[in-house]
This record gives structure tokens, C-alpha cells and sequence, in this order.
């Protein structure tokens, strides 16, 4: 079997690694980026830059899109022409955290057409991105997920969890963890420097214990750092939490704890810290505290 043409379509933070990743691989990738800057930088390693989605689609036998919301998405798929130039029998998959409707719907619209579709969301941030270890939920059937196995593998590990829009209910499980273990571990290193104690010896005490996690090693330290520079910004949570609240509505559910950290989300971007690192909700629980710090080092804040 030939090595599938990709299209590329969203080579931000995250994008741009992956799609690095596939061309490492030896796939044919053509990349389009909003900010064509972006897609330029792989060029370099073999990419075909196009000038629009709808040409890096052109011809295209897989299609990936990492974008920043399933509305983006669904824009530059039905509606600036990108659909029109997949060739029947193509494969979408999209790996932007969206809504678990929004992927079934998109699928549904796409099998009138004799396209595939997969679900696949990641987790495991810009350093997952980078390395190839991403955390990769797919939905669809087994037959496109069979079918995209070589182009997974390449940026992480996928597990099949179901069908179409199984992945984006995964992708939200996870961010229910990631939210509120984020807000736990800035409580947790807030209580122990308002006590007394170092918060950076703590963290290392719990390094290995149940309490340990890579959020505590990876978010614990930029908060200790007070380094807030984005791998993943603050405002991706917040939408995610949003989509969590509906889902949950919809299946009759309530959720107190991913209740809790999404208004934290919500409160720290209203608060102007939207482009900053999610490790930033330190930044809110402090104020929610009358102003006590964790440390004295001045704040690393995006540009």
C-alpha cells in the first residue's frame, strides 16, 4: 500500500510538532496554517506549503485538522471548500478538542460523500507534541481507525474508544482530571508556603506517593518557577469546561468538582490570563486568598 498524501490544517502550538513528526515519519504532508508563518516553518523538513486549506486538501487521501474549536472546524470544512476538494474515499480526522455532537454530525455529513471519519483528540501538551508521545482518543469505526494506525503511531500512542464522538468524550474525561488536578496542585503548594513549609520540598516529598503526577511535576514546577508562559493556554480549559457543563446537562449529570475548576478557568481568563499557561490558575487562587504568594520571583507572563 502507498504512503497516504496528508493535509495538514492548523500547524500552531501543537500542530506544528505533529505535522513535523508525520514528515520525520516519511509522510508527504502539505501544510496550511491561518498565520501562514506557521506552516512555512516546515517547509524546511519537507512540507508543501498551500496557500489555502481547501489546496493543501487538494488530492489529499487523509486529512488531519488541529484547530482551535469544533465551530473553526466546521468553517473550514463545509465551508471554505475544503469538503469539495477531499476525493471520495478520503479520511478526515479531526484532532481538535470539540464537542462529542458536533463529530458525529460532521461524520454523518461526510459519509453522504463517501468520506471517512475519525475523532481523535490528544492530550499530553506541546512537550507530547514535540516528543511523538501523545495520548491519542479516537473515535469511528474500526475500519478508518485500522486506516490511520501508521499515522497515529507516528505522533503518540491511539486507543479506539468507541464510536464517532467517543474520542471528544474522552478528550473531556481527560480535561475534567487535568482541570482540577491543576487547581488541586496550586492549592496544595499554596497551603504548604501560607504554613510554612518549602513548597518546592513538598513537591518533592510527594514525588512517587499516590499524590504524584506529571501535573505536579510539570505545572507544579512552573508555578513554583511563577513561569506562565503558554504550552497550553488557559483558555482551552475554559472552553473545554464549558463543553464538560453541557455534556453533563445533557446526560442528566452534575459534576461539583468539574463545576468547581471550570469557573476557576473562567474566573482567571475574565481576570485577562486567557493566553496564559493553565498553571496560571495559581494566579487565582491567590487572589481568592487576600494576595498571599507563593514565593517572591516575579511573574513569566506571555507578551
Amino acid at each position: 500500500m502507498s504512503t497516504p498524501r496528508i493535509a495538514f490544517i492548523g500547524t500552531g502550538l501543537m500542530g506544528g510538532p505533529m505535522a513535523m513528526n508525520l514528515l520525520k515519519a516519511g509522510f508527504a504532508v502539505a501544510a496550511w496554517n491561518r498565520t501562514l508563518a506557521k506552516a512555512e516553518a516546515l517547509r524546511p523538513a519537507g512540507a508543501t506549503v498551500a496557500p489555502s486549506a481547501a489546496a493543501a486538501a487538494d488530492g489529499a487521501d487523509v486529512i488531519i485538522t488541529m484547530l482551535e474549536s469544533g465551530p473553526v472546524v466546521e468553517t473550514l470544512l463545509f465551508e471554505a471548500g475544503v469538503v469539495s476538494a477531499l476525493k471520495s474515499g478520503a479520511l478526515v480526522i479531526d484532532m481538535t478538542s470539540a464537542e462529542p455532537q458536533r463529530a458525529r454530525a460532521h461524520a454523518e455529513r461526510l459519509a453522504t460523500l463517501g468520506i471517512g471519519y475519525l475523532d481523535a483528540p490528544v492530550s499530553g501538551g506541546t512537550p507530547g507534541a514535540k516528543a511523538g508521545t501523545l495520548a491519542i482518543m479516537a473515535g469511528g469505526n474500526e475500519t478508518d481507525f485500522e486506516r490511520a494506525t501508521g499515522i497515529f503511531s507516528a505522533m503518540g500512542r491511539a486507543t479506539r474508544v468507541g464510536p464517532v464522538g467517543s474520542g471528544q468524550l474522552a478528550k473531556l474525561c481527560n480535561q475534567i482530571i487535568v482541570s482540577v488536578t491543576i487547581s488541586a496542585v496550586g492549592e496544595a503548594l499554596l497551603l504548604a508556603s501560607a504554613g510554612g513549609a518549602d513548597p518546592a520540598a513538598v513537591r518533592q516529598a510527594l514525588t512517587g506517593g499516590f499524590a504524584d503526577s506529571k501535573i505536579l511535576q510539570i505545572h507544579g514546577g512552573m508555578m513554583l518557577d511563577r513561569s506562565f508562559i503558554p504550552g497550553g493556554p488557559a483558555w482551552t480549559l475554559r472552553k473545554d469546561g464549558r463543553t464538560i457543563l453541557a455534556a453533563a446537562r445533557d446526560f442528566g449529570l452534575t459534576l461539583p468538582i468539574a463545576e468547581r475548576a471550570a469557573s476557576l478557568f473562567e474566573q482567571l481568563c475574565a481576570h485577562g490570563g486567557e493566553k496564559y499557561d493553565c498553571a496560571a490558575v495559581l494566579l487565582e487562587l491567590e487572589r481568592m486568598s487576600s494576595g498571599k504568594r507563593l514565593g517572591t520571583t516575579p511573574d513569566r507572563l506571555p507578551n
